[in-house]
């Protein structure tokens, strides 16, 4: 029948419940039906008496500023998740005197509750710590540009091969040299034509161009040709 309400001790213990072995209200990752039951509840839960719901309460509310964008569909009400069926006290105060007898019975086996805590916690970590490694392995892309530039000589006498060379010195982070050609522009002179690959945030193409034009001895002058986005 899936929850009830969460404004009552009954309906808190049944999301307590649900959470013991579970990070999150359906599946592996945040979602919809976290987002749903998380705005229906009134106040975190208490920790003392709702352990399990608390902390996912907590972990959930990091998620604030994603909850438009989690997966699921927002349009479904927190009562569609949960158990199917949920068997709670009202009044856990007035729990039937046979479940108190129940309770002090031995139990000649032991209890296996904090085995199955320490595992359900081994579960959980081990989920959240698969999630956080997926998120952080979606960073975005740096933004890169392929440009075109030219570099001019000042004459035909202009050695090319040591201008060519200075101009490939430049070692930047975020900046790489493609290929390169000769280009007659008139009267025996030659200009360089060179292609790269910048990243926009680290390579400013005006600084670049002053610090080639610092070649004095071989660089009269440099000019983008081309410039297009990847």
């Amino acid at each position: 029948m899936g929850f009830t309400d969460f404004l009552t001790d009954a309906g808190l213990s049944v999301l307590n419940s649900w959470l013991t072995t579970r990070s999150y209200i359906v599946g592996y990752a945040p979602s919809q039906a976290d987002v749903a039951s998380f705005k229906a509840l009134p106040s975190a839960p208490e920790s003392a008496k709702y352990p399990h719901a608390a902390r996912w309460y907590k972990h959930i509310a990091s998620y604030t500023e994603e909850f438009a964008t989690l997966p699921g569909d927002a349009s479904k009400a927190y009562t569609t998740y949960g158990p199917d069926v949920a068997e709670v006290t009202l009044n856990p105060a007035k729990a039937p005197a046979a479940e108190e007898d129940d309770d002090d019975e031995v139990d000649l086996f032991g209890s296996d509750d904090e085995e199955e805590d320490a595992e359900a916690e081994r579960i959980r970590n081990e989920r959240l710590a698969e999630y956080k490694k997926k998120k952080e392995g979606k960073t975005k892309p740096a933004a890169k540009s392929v440009v075109t530039m030219d570099v001019k000589p000042w004459d035909d006498e202009t050695d090319m091969k040591e201008l060519e060379a200075s101009v490939r010195g430049i070692d930047k982070e975020g900046l790489v040299w493609g290929a390169s050609k000769l280009v007659a522009v008139g009267f025996g002179i030659k200009k360089l034509q060179i292609n790269l690959v910048i990243e926009d945030d680290k390579i400013g193409l005006s600084e670049l161009q002053e610090e080639i034009e610092e070649f004095e001895d071989y660089v009269q002058s440099t000019d983008i040709v081309a410039m297009q986005k990847l």
